[in-house]
């Protein structure tokens, strides 16, 4: 499978997803954390799909911007996934957020997708790469740790302003350079 990116300019604009997206749920990571790191094992769960709402993107203010990129990438000229990602506030770069259309899961788009972002990140002189996802979120964790990424840290109560009921736990992942 040949997976192409290309980086967002005028023609791509309509492309950038602003929908919300979901994944089936099986598993979820439990934490472990001793003398300043931290380990995982991974459980079952009861199966439920994860929804998430759409997002509100100007796609326009990604375009020729020097601090903030969307990349797409696409398998046989179709739009199979995209990136978002900028120059946070702490220097690093920040993915916002990366999505894999659901029948190119598994088949190395999002390493394509995370590959450009590195190849970004490096090129603006920034030290690395951090982002969050949930505990709930396996598939997402296993490939940002097989693209190197390392997770540092995490948060229990970010996601109980929305629902105070969830048990889901913010994790921060970083690729330092």
């Amino acid at each position: 499978m040949n997976v192409t990116i290309r980086e967002i300019d005028e023609s791509t604009v309509p492309s950038v997803k602003q929908y919300g997206s979901s994944f089936e749920v099986t598993s979820k990571l439990v934490l472990h954390a001793e003398n300043g790191k931290i380990s995982y094992t991974v459980v079952a769960v009861p199966p439920y799909r994860k929804q998430y709402g759409p997002e509100e993107v100007e796609p326009r203010a990604y375009v020729g911007s020097s601090d903030k990129i969307v990349f797409f990438a696409y398998v046989d000229n179709t739009l199979a996934g995209q990136i978002r990602l900028w120059k946070h506030w702490n220097n690093y770069a920040y993915i916002d957020d990366i999505a894999v259309e659901p029948e190119y899961r598994g088949r190395g788009v999002g390493r394509a997708l995370i590959e450009r972002a590195v190849e970004w990140a490096k090129s603006k002189g920034l030290p690395g790469i951090m982002l969050e996802t949930q505990d709930n979120n396996v598939a997402a964790c296993r490939l940002y740790e097989r693209c190197g990424f390392k997770l540092y840290g995490f948060d229990t109560q970010l996601y109980k302003g929305q629902d105070p009921t969830t048990e889901e736990i913010a994790l921060y992942w970083y690729l330092i350079f």
